[in-house]
């Protein structure tokens, strides 16, 4: 089983050193690439889950619970067993001591085969993150499957590479009177304990994923706590673990799924003593509590952010306005990478087309959203369905925020009449109004912000992020000083930064192996998604040493 899987993690291994293109898994769902007939099977397998209990075979109260609504309109009705959070820690602590002996390179090869099996679901998975998520078919397919898939494997890299960095045995002589002082010594990579990975409603793999493979192959047991709204695609993945890791020998309970149909769970679990690490993606104020309250437990969190965008002036008028579109209505800007403020000197920026005013940056930047999105059959496969009923609540508050720019509307879906869509709403905002844009409006809401300069617009951007924090940030310049500039307030704001975006690269989309997401740096995380300090913690190293 694993043997097959070593040529993967040693190209893993090279891609996370060299931070070039690298993926295991094709991200185009096309028959030429997965076979004839694959995406109707995958289709099949999922709607043969609906209205029924979920095969998943661990303990729990007895009782089954679940209540997923899909954002386009349909009651999934699959039920999961209603966990005893206690018994899952209890078995997952019992399911440790031969986990930890098995050794660093069993345990990430026995992750890489789990990972290639949830690649072999692919299409089962992406019909479970769209009607959980409320992402397009080919958004869920890509960033639910493969692109998550790549961020599992580059988790298992650096906790392989963390672990091995330095021998596991070694014999020590020191010089002395006489015969010399020998000890044999070894060194045992210990994990930290039990695993909590509390996941979210908008990408419940690709944020999930990282935490519960870093755990996994530091040889921490996983308990996957999914979102209320989003159970089914994490469930799908307990799943395959669990036939993975048992069919290799090992115990079951090494994952387990605590799902649930209200919300508190999470506070439960997080705050047991017997959890030792902790992994959220959602809300600052969760995210907060996590860091205060789980003080028994390493935390990491992935919180919101204001991502900004400052536009000095551009050598590709159309191609700016055309990618900035984009990003704003990718997933209907539900991505914690999606810009919302874009600040703009009020005395108006140079291209290639001439001057162009505030206003016409602006106008423009509205007029490319509508023509991207004008056609309704087109703008659903870009912007999906609103996750969230506070998501539709905020858009429609939006206009009352500020002066609009672009209205939002709600475009009708050909398959799901009943889907809950909405296109971006753009407001303009004055710059004294920090109390507006200083904080996050998650959903398709962007703010344009006239400042009295681009020095004036680097210094919002340093001041916003130092306090909210942010996962991205751009700039768009035809001057090199001032993208040295950017660049320097992106290293004291701690965020990421991309320049001059006018092509097929997007500000809100993060390459594995290659792209860091989040820094660590900054509010809105706790660390990298994914880098040697995400994983560091997870383990410890202990020794014993005997005369030789």
């Amino acid at each position: 089983m694993f043997e097959q899987h070593r040529e993967t993690l040693e190209q893993a291994l090279s891609a996370i050193a060299g931070r070039g293109y690298w993926s295991a898994y094709p991200e185009s769902p096309s028959p030429r690439v997965y076979g004839e007939g694959a995406a109707e099977r995958g289709k099949e397998a999922f709607e043969s889950l609906l209205g029924k209990p979920f095969p998943l075979d661990q303990p729990g109260t007895g009782t089954w619970i679940g209540a997923e609504r899909s954002p386009y309109g349909i009651d999934l009705g699959v039920t999961y067993p209603e966990p005893v959070p206690g018994d899952l820690v209890a078995a997952a602590q019992a399911a440790l001591p031969a986990w930890r002996d098995a050794g660093p390179e069993a345990r990430a090869l026995a992750c890489v085969e789990i990972v290639d099996r949830i690649n072999q679901r692919g299409f089962e998975l992406a019909n479970a993150v769209q009607h959980t998520s409320g992402q397009a078919f080919v958004m869920a397919f890509q960033a639910g499957g493969p692109h998550a898939q790549d961020r599992a494997l580059e988790a298992v890299a650096y906790a392989y590479a963390a672990m091995t960095s330095s021998a596991s045995a070694a014999r020590w002589e020191k010089p002395a009177k006489g015969e010399p002082l020998v000890m044999e010594k070894r060194f045992t990579v210990v994990p930290r304990g039990v695993a909590l990975v509390i996941g979210c409603n908008t990408f419940p793999t690709w944020n999930a994923y990282p935490g519960l493979f870093a755990s996994l192959a530091t040889g921490n047991p996983v308990i996957v706590k999914p979102h209320p709204r989003a159970v089914l695609p994490l469930a799908i993945t307990v799943q395959i673990a669990r036939e993975v890791l048992a069919e290799a020998g090992y115990d079951p309970a090494l994952v387990t799924l605590a799902a649930e149909e209200g919300h508190g769970l999470a506070r439960t679990l997080a705050t047991h003593p017997g959890i030792r690490i902790v992994d959220f993606t959602g809300s600052t104020e969760f995210g907060d509590w996590l860091e205060r309250n789980a003080t028994q437990a390493l935390v990491h969190t992935e919180k919101a952010g204001v991502n900004t965008v400052v536009i000095d002036s551009t050598g590709s008028w159309k191609g700016m306005l055309g990618n900035l579109a984009f990003s704003l209505s990718l997933y209907s800007g539900q991505m914690c990478t999606a810009p919302q403020n874009i600040l703009v000197p009020a005395g108006g920026i140079e291209t290639d087309e001439g001057h162009k005013s505030f206003d016409e940056v602006a106008a423009g930047l509205a007029a490319a959203v509508g023509r991207l999105l004008g056609d309704d059959a087109r703008a659903v496969e870009l912007t999906g369905a609103l996750v969230s009923p506070d998501v539709l609540a905020r858009v429609e508050a939006a206009p009352s925020l500020g002066e609009v720019v672009l209205a939002s509307r709600a475009p009708a879906h050909p398959a799901f009449p009943d889907a809950v869509i909405r296109t971006p709403v753009i407001v303009r905002v004055d710059p004294g109004k920090q109390e507006v844009y200083g904080r996050e409006h998650f959903g398709p809401i962007s703010f344009v912000i006239p400042t009295s300069s681009t020095q004036d617009s680097l210094d919002v951007l340093r001041r916003t992020i130092k306090a909210r924090g942010a996962l991205t940030a751009s700039a768009y310049s035809t001057s090199s000083d001032v993208l040295d500039q950017a660049e320097r307030a992106a290293i004291d704001a701690g965020v990421n930064l991309s320049c001059n975006l006018t092509g097929g690269v997007f500000v809100n989309q993060s390459a594995a192996f290659s792209d860091y997401h989040g820094s660590g740096a900054n509010p809105a995380a706790t660390a990298s998604l994914t880098d040697p300090g995400y994983v560091a913690g997870r383990f410890h190293v202990v020794q014993s040493r005997r005369p030789a």
